[in-house]
């Protein structure tokens, strides 16, 4: 089970839509639907939890700005086709079309020299490993009054305590 809301940052203050996810295959597709809850070019800030496993910040301001992206747990989200979405191979280090393969630690019989790394995991799509624990930008809130430590030690309920340190808990509820 998952939970999605957009966060839009007005001269009112935040305004709060819960989202479907179902529809959208890319970042790109997140960040166009994220501008459509601002016409004004605010601030808005996509979070997406689930079921306490890991959650996700995307922070979208203006049509020309790359999204900014926050992942907790980046193992637990390439289980999931909500973080999948957000795993961009430029959030995990990776070249774009990089498969994983570093043919230099083959043996010349063409298997793997070595175990992979306690902190990462193999994802589905054969395109190398993913770390445990968090990526992406983690002061993507720090000017929000939510600092990099806070974030990286947020684990339950992590949308709600977000909203509520950026004072937005009682119209995030509305959607809940």
């Amino acid at each position: 089970m998952y939970f999605a809301a957009l966060l839009a940052r007005t001269e009112d203050g935040w305004e709060a839509s819960d989202t479907e996810l179902d529809d959208v295959e890319t970042l790109s597709d997140l960040a166009d639907l994220a501008r459509e809850a601002s016409p004004d070019e605010d601030t808005v800030l996509v979070l997406i939890e689930q079921e306490d496993g890991w959650f996700g910040v995307v922070r979208v301001e203006g049509e020309d700005e790359d999204p900014r992206i926050y992942v907790s747990d980046a193992a637990a989200a390439s289980r999931s086709s909500y973080g999948e979405i957000l795993l961009t191979d430029e959030l995990l280090g990776r070249e774009p079309g990089d498969d994983g393969t570093d043919l230099d630690a083959l043996d010349l019989d063409g298997t793997e020299d070595g175990e992979p790394a306690d902190d990462t995991v193999a994802d589905d799509t054969g395109a190398g490993s993913v770390p445990h624990g968090p990526v992406g930008d983690a002061r993507i809130l720090e000017d929000l009054g939510v600092s990099e430590k806070e974030l990286a030690s947020l684990t339950e309920d992590a949308v709600n305590t977000i909203a509520e340190a950026l004072g937005a808990s009682e119209v995030l509820e509305t959607v809940r």
